[in-house]
């Protein structure tokens, strides 16, 4: 496998009453966070990286009416946690993640991609905030309550 991208995005899935999705990895039991992935090539537009991103780990389709998926113009750069560094290329240490917001109309079952994750949940997004082992990730679902009052 090529080595990963470190461009990413950070897609936190919510309803208009500001319930958040958390996944939990297969890899790391008791790590819950929202949907991430890398660019799959250095031009793939970050847009089509969450839309990608969010189908592969979830089965949702941003395109569908009524989901509204939004580019929060905002970035987080951050130390790669060392057991996911062999996936990048050697001495990449940093990853830049772009954050996004897709607001479904009601909480719903998804459907998990059993590699990357084992389980679900949907909580208010205080909960979920502190439920994250990510803490961009956190402060991204922290933010939500403004960014979903300014976007309204």
């Amino acid at each position: 496998m090529p080595p990963k991208i470190p461009q990413s995005v950070l897609v936190v899935i919510h309803t208009p009453a500001l319930e958040v999705l958390l996944i939990e990895r297969a890899d790391a039991p008791g790590f819950w966070q929202s949907v991430t992935g890398s660019k799959d090539s250095l031009d793939e537009p970050f847009e089509l990286t969450a839309a990608r991103e969010v189908a592969e780990e979830t089965g949702l389709d941003v395109r569908v009416p009524g989901h509204v998926l939004t580019d929060w113009a905002l970035e987080n750069v951050y130390e790669i946690y060392p057991q996911w560094r062999h996936r990048y290329a050697e001495g990449v240490t940093h990853n830049t993640e772009h954050l996004f917001g897709l607001c479904i109309p009601h909480a719903v079952p998804v459907l998990l991609s059993p590699r990357e994750h084992r389980d679900q949940v949907w909580l208010p997004w205080a909960q979920a905030a502190e439920r994250c082992f990510s803490p961009s990730n956190a402060e991204a679902i922290s933010w939500l309550p403004r960014l979903a009052a300014s976007l309204s």
